[in-house]
């Protein structure tokens, strides 16, 4: 082989491997998942919630017990299924409330998830219930997202409570941070969220017209509010969030789908520009 083969054989590989460098970027691109937690829909039946996802062409559910009911608990299953036949992925349940600390009112609420099929849900049980819940996060193999539901929360305001709260416990209980209960107590959702790292296991999202607990703090489609939304996507991708942003819109209950419509386009549009992939 002489040196101009050597050469050109070279310069192929080069282009090969610069071939090579980019598809791995594109595949490996950070996914952000986002799915819909389905209080925003309390006032419609399975039905239209199951039509609202196909419209959002979104797949992910964190499913309220409105729209699957614990009681009674033979009926689970079949109910779970209609929701997975229409292409629905079940992500999780909740929030699931703890407010009594007794085995007879935890159990129940593990065995419903248990025949659901849900390997992870949102709680918010009180400081005196959560090691109770803790055992039985252990005994059913499951992950809780703890809730903080800002600053009329008693138990956990900020994401900074649910850290003191969590720290030194299993570690499949862990944060789901709701931005909009943390904006409103003052608290920089971006920095909780690089806090919470691995231990970050759903995430609610909403904007907002002011930061802090204001009066004239109103819930608004994603990018018509003060939600540093872009610098939250980002710190996603630094901790390689593999599970889900839920968006949570509270307002307009009798007519959800033009605030939720409107926040998921501005949510892929942002997603795409910052070079992300939408899951």
């Amino acid at each position: 082989m002489n040196r101009r083969n050597v050469l050109k054989l070279g310069a192929v590989a080069a282009v090969c491997g610069m071939a090579e460098t980019f598809l791995m970027g594109a595949t490996n691109k950070p996914t952000i998942r986002l799915g819909v937690c389905s209080y925003g829909f309390r006032k419609f039946g399975a039905a239209q919630v199951i039509d609202f996802m196909h419209q959002l062409n979104c797949p992910y559910l964190n499913i309220k017990d409105v729209h699957l009911p614990m009681t009674p608990l033979a009926d689970v299953p079949r109910l779970a299924k209609r929701y997975r036949d229409a292409g629905i992925q079940l992500t999780d349940a909740g929030t699931i409330y703890f407010k009594v600390d007794a085995d007879e009112d935890v159990r129940p609420k593990f065995e419903y998830l248990k025949v659901a099929g849900l390997k992870s849900f949102v709680g918010a049980p009180t400081h005196e219930v959560l090691p109770r819940v803790e055992r039985f996060v252990k005994e059913y193999d499951v992950r809780m997202g703890l809730h903080n539901h800002g600053p009329h929360d008693l138990e956990w305001a900020s994401p900074y409570d649910v850290q003191k709260g969590i720290e030194h416990l299993d570690p499949r209980i862990g944060y789901c941070i709701d931005i909009g209960h943390t904006l409103r107590i003052g608290v920089d959702p971006v920095a909780a969220i690089r806090m919470a790292g691995k231990r970050l296991y759903d995430l609610h999202v909403r904007d907002l017209t002011a930061a802090g607990d204001k009066g004239d703090r109103v819930a608004v489609p994603m990018g018509d509010g003060v939600m540093p939304i872009r610098q939250i996507l980002e710190a996603l991708a630094e901790i390689e969030y593999p599970y889900y942003v839920d968006l949570e819109l509270e307002n307009h209950e009798d007519d959800p789908m033009p605030d939720t419509v409107k926040s998921f386009a501005y949510l892929r549009k942002l997603i795409t520009e910052l070079g992300y992939r939408v899951g």
